[in-house]
């Protein structure tokens, strides 16, 4: 299946976003998914200021990456995501599950 994960990190330090995204990419490759892309947005405003591990954060490194997986492993990855104090949001959306579904599917 086919899953993109948006997830907005704590601004400051790029190297935490990359250790983040390194870490969901090995859990993906580990469980013997593929990681198709990686996509670094930037700094940007959060929609709504956010409140996470005792801290307001009105703006967030965002990121996205594209990945093959199965169920199980988005949801390891999900786990281990929401247990990071360096992560103040994420979500991940299931693009398809089959190949005709996802053949159209443009980006990085």
């Amino acid at each position: 299946m086919l899953y993109e994960l948006i997830a907005a990190v704590r601004p400051g330090n790029l190297m935490e976003v990359r250790e983040i995204a390194k870490t969901a990419g090995m859990i993906v490759l580990n469980s013997g998914g593929v990681v198709r892309g990686y996509t670094n947005w930037g700094i940007l405003l959060l929609p709504a200021r956010a409140r996470k591990h005792q801290a307001y954060y009105s703006h967030g490194h965002y990121f996205v990456m594209r990945f093959d997986a199965s169920g199980q492993t988005q949801q390891v990855v999900r786990n281990t995501l929401g247990l990071d104090p360096r992560m103040i949001k994420f979500s991940v959306v299931k693009l398809g599950e089959r190949l005709d579904q996802i053949a159209g599917v443009k980006g990085k």
